[in-house]
């Protein structure tokens, strides 16, 4: 699995990272998830990304993780609880790392995120403060945002933040050539999120109400090519080779699944002209399609 520089932070990340989101739901098995976090190493995947919403998440990273604990860089985010409820002070930030600690077993989370809280947050440096002072104190090295448009730019502008999390994907390249161009100077990790654009390929109607009813528009407004890949190879390739991302998260419950994933990275960069397609296909309609939260 090759590693990558995680921005200017000193840390040296998997390519492709691990989302825990899947592994906190309360229909996942509880030996199937223990089985699957612990081959995570043995894989070559180093960078474990979790959330405080994720139900069960954290619980069961600490259950079956913390004693693997140095094999892995833990990333996670804080400001919504399982229900998601927004919890935007300094006393609900700060309680939030400590109950991450308790949960995950651990004495440090190498990097804590704002959870997708709005520029008007941000603004009032509370929740900032809160984990400049969990930093102080050794409970987290990184302070991070994770988030899209105008409220990452400013998270950037402030010089607060030594990593981010935003989306890449083929059916979202806002981010990408904007806030991730930019990372690069400012020495940030970039972490990319729904990187297979949340599967909208699985779908022959328009999923209403589902979490990829969005992507699952653009990918049919876009008509791209796949020019006789799989689809979830093509996006997945394209996210994780994407210049100025430092890894990409995957979320999964399935063991197969993540190995496909393995196995399509492996295959490295896309041809160009499949690139320039894919660029070409999101650019007609760039101006209407901001980075989705």
């Amino acid at each position: 699995m090759e590693k990558r520089a995680f921005g200017n932070t000193g840390l040296s990340v998997s390519l492709l990272g691990f989302g825990a989101g899947h592994v906190g739901k309360d229909q996942q098995e509880e030996h199937q998830v223990e089985k699957l976090l612990n081959l995570l190493p043995d894989l070559g995947i180093n960078f474990i990304d979790t959330a405080h919403s994720y139900g069960l998440s954290e619980e069961r990273i600490g259950k079956f993780l913390s004693h693997r604990r140095k094999e892995f860089i833990i990333s996670s985010k804080g400001g919504y609880d399982v229900d998601w409820n927004a919890e935007w002070t300094f006393e609900s930030a700060a309680k939030s790392v400590d109950e991450s600690l308790r949960r995950m077993k651990t004495e440090y989370i190498d990097i804590y995120h704002l959870h997708s809280c709005s520029k008007k947050v941000l603004e009032k440096g509370e929740v900032i403060s809160a984990l400049e002072k969990a930093k102080e104190a050794g409970k987290i090295g990184i302070i991070a945002f994770s988030g899209e448009n105008e409220d990452l730019d400013y998270a950037m502008d402030s010089g607060k933040f030594g990593s981010i999390q935003t989306s890449v994907n083929f059916c979202d390249q806002h981010g990408l050539a904007n806030q991730v161009k930019r990372a690069a100077a400012l020495g940030l990790g970039v972490i990319g999120k729904r990187p297979i654009a949340n599967a909208p390929w699985r779908f022959d109607t328009a999923p209403v109400g589902h979490y990829s009813a969005e992507y699952w528009y653009r990918f049919h407004k876009m008509q791209v090519n796949n020019f006789g890949l799989d689809w979830n190879e093509l996006a997945i390739r394209f996210s994780a080779f994407a210049p100025g991302v430092s890894t990409v998260i995957t979320g999964t419950s399935s063991v197969e699944h993540l190995k496909q994933n393995l196995k399509a990275v492996s295959k490295g960069p896309l041809p160009d002209e499949i690139i320039q397609h894919l660029h070409e296909e999101f650019s007609k309609y760039d101006n209407d399609w901001s980075g989705l939260i």
